[in-house]
């Protein structure tokens, strides 16, 4: 999940910024639903985005898959073939249907989204079987990159949350040039290593539990056995997204992608990553090298902060990170909703994309 850095930084709310409440089903940008509103200083027709329940779309009626730098990216694609692309990023432990009622929204609208299941998830496979099954950083956004590549897309609007905000905030740092604009849920989340080195409130810590978890060979084990790992997800959902009253199948669909063969290697490498248990492989470094000086991003973005997230940092209101970001920028705190944002508020989550990009 997040990098716990963020909690205890405390860094003034910079100018230019548009901090908003919202309820977990309202798009915050008009009250009726299917009309346009004017937005940002162009003055452009901007659509709002119709209120939908969470869970009105249970499924994607078709995963492709391309052959993408070191893998076979499996993801879910809708919306017209030529329309402006929206990639729609993970995290751990989600899947794409994260993204399984934002993905029309959006798409009806006239996007072109892509959902990649990341490495390790789902469908998605290693092409070599010689090929380290390592998670910096910046492989998993490398893997983004080369997905593109593949499909041809030169730029795109990015969205996430979790491992996606991750990915998407590096890409904006690094390829600033092939981000459109840039959704981030929890904000600025590029990992610093060296911070996490570094102890953190005890109610930080306590929220990191599962990451000293797997650091253990207990923890290994569990993330090792099929069974263990799909009934831990489940417990983690619970935590992390209080009010989510999510059924036994909505789990189960997401629960499919945790029975990859790359799946606990990848989850236990990334969060062992993180606090320096294990090294990256050097090809990355030159990437991490960057990262760890926490490079500003430029691209139009609006971030988006889930009240009932408790790795949203205090106050949760975005000041925390507001100076990571210099371009044009907006944030949003989405109340009653927890972790998994896009899946428990999709309204809001399509909206802030839909407005991102006319920012």
């Amino acid at each position: 999940m997040l990098n716990r850095r963020t909690f205890s930084k405390a860094v003034g709310l910079g100018t230019g910024a548009a901090a908003v409440s919202l309820t977990g089903l309202q798009t915050g940008a008009s009250a009726v639903a299917g009309t346009s509103v004017t937005h940002g200083s162009g003055g452009s027709q901007v659509p709002t985005v119709p209120d939908i329940a969470p869970g009105t779309h249970t499924g994607f009626r078709t995963i492709k898959h391309v052959k993408a730098g070191v893998l076979d990216i499996g993801y879910a694609e809708l919306g017209p073939r030529h329309g402006p692309v929206v990639l729609c990023l993970h995290g751990w432990p989600y899947d794409i249907h994260s993204f399984v009622d934002v993905a029309p929204l959006l798409a009806d609208l006239g996007y072109r989204v892509i959902v990649p299941y990341l490495r390790g998830h789902g469908s998605t496979r290693f092409l070599s079987g010689r090929t380290p099954r390592t998670a910096e950083q910046s492989a998993i956004a490398l893997d983004i990159i080369a997905l593109m590549d593949a499909l041809k897309i030169d730029k795109a609007v990015l969205a996430g949350f979790d491992w996606g905000s991750r990915t998407a905030d590096i890409i904006a740092a690094l390829w600033p040039e092939r981000v459109k604009a840039l959704v981030s849920t929890s904000g600025y989340v590029i990992t610093n290593r060296k911070a996490q080195a570094e102890p953190a409130a005890a109610a930080v810590e306590h929220n990191w539990w599962y990451q000293w978890y797997f650091a253990t060979e207990r923890g290994k084990k569990a993330m090792e056995n099929e069974e263990n790992r799909i009934a831990f997800c489940r417990f983690v959902w619970t935590l992390v997204s209080p009010n989510w009253k999510f059924d036994d199948a909505t789990y189960a669909r997401t629960a499919e992608a945790f029975k990859n063969p790359d799946y606990a290697a990848i989850v236990l490498f990334n969060y062992r990553w993180r606090i320096g248990l294990v090294d990256g492989e050097p090809r990355y470094d030159r990437y991490e090298k960057v990262l760890a000086g926490q490079p500003p991003i430029g691209v139009p973005t609006i971030t988006l902060d889930a009240a009932l997230d408790p790795f949203t940092p205090p106050p949760g209101d975005g000041s925390s990170y507001r100076d990571h970001f210099t371009g044009p920028y907006a944030h949003r705190t989405i109340t009653n909703i927890g972790h998994n944002l896009p899946q428990e508020a999709p309204t809001a989550f399509a909206q802030a994309v839909i407005d991102a990009d006319h920012l």
